[in-house]
């Protein structure tokens, strides 16, 4: 499926980063939805996918002390939400 859209925002709340990453596209399946972040999981077919990159991105997340949740329904797109802290001494502040 091609043509569809995507919205980032970000906002801070409470010493945190809040990022959403949302889609209009055909959504994902509660039976799948389980598995997103599970190592090797994938939908696509053999040899099109590792089924890492959820993984690894839910892992480097976690190794920064935030966390990254997924709310979807078919036919209803798929949001992601990314919640890191905000360390001000490593930015300088």
């Amino acid at each position: 499926q091609s043509g569809g859209d995507i919205y980032v925002t970000t906002r801070e709340v409470s010493g945190q980063i809040i990022i959403v990453v949302r889609d209009n596209g055909p959504g994902i399946s509660s039976k799948d939805l389980a598995n997103i972040f599970t190592p090797f999981f994938t939908t696509k077919p053999v040899g099109k996918g590792t089924g890492l990159g959820l993984s690894i991105s839910y892992g480097i997340v976690q190794k920064h002390g935030g966390s990254i949740t997924v709310k979807s329904e078919p036919g209803q797109g798929a949001q992601f939400s990314i919640v890191l802290p905000i360390r001000k001494s490593e930015l300088g502040a």
